[in-house]
């Protein structure tokens, strides 16, 4: 999947897919980077991530962590194919609050024949808000 590196703002630097809209352009803009510990996703709370009860919605993180999953295993992910979520579990700790700034790390913990299995936690200004997991199946490019 194509990726593009932001060339300005707060996220200058970062990789996002401008290919899936829906993280790109409708819940996001959501961005990653693979720094020397490992991969790390993030985004800026706005007031169009948060619920009526003043903190991010709930769905908003869930979306953020299916994001941060294809992130953290961007490098296993580089076949030349895609990736499909097939499994996904998470634990609401807090909630983000506008604003602040939303993180996601997590470990590869295993890659199989088509299968990827991650874990991570997502973070608000250093707070932990929601911890996950999931398995993603990677889908090979047909040939001709």
């Amino acid at each position: 999947m194509k990726t593009v590196v932001m060339d300005s703002g707060e996220f200058a630097g970062w990789t996002y897919w401008p290919d899936e809209p829906f993280e790109a352009e409708t819940a996001g803009p959501f961005y990653f980077k693979l720094e020397e510990d490992g991969p790390v996703a993030a985004f800026r709370a706005e007031r169009k991530h948060m619920n009526g009860g003043g903190v991010m919605h709930g769905g908003c993180l869930m979306t953020f962590a299916d994001f941060a999953l294809f992130g953290i295993a961007h490098n296993a992910m580089q076949d030349g194919g895609y990736g499909l979520t097939v499994a996904f579990n998470s634990e609401f700790l807090d909630g983000p609050k506008e604003g602040e700034l939303v993180e996601a790390r997590g470990d590869v913990l295993r890659v199989g024949g088509s299968l990827v299995f991650v874990r991570g936690i997502v973070t608000a200004d250093g707070r932990p808000c929601l911890n996950f997991s999931g398995t993603i199946k990677r889908v090979r490019p047909k040939t001709a």
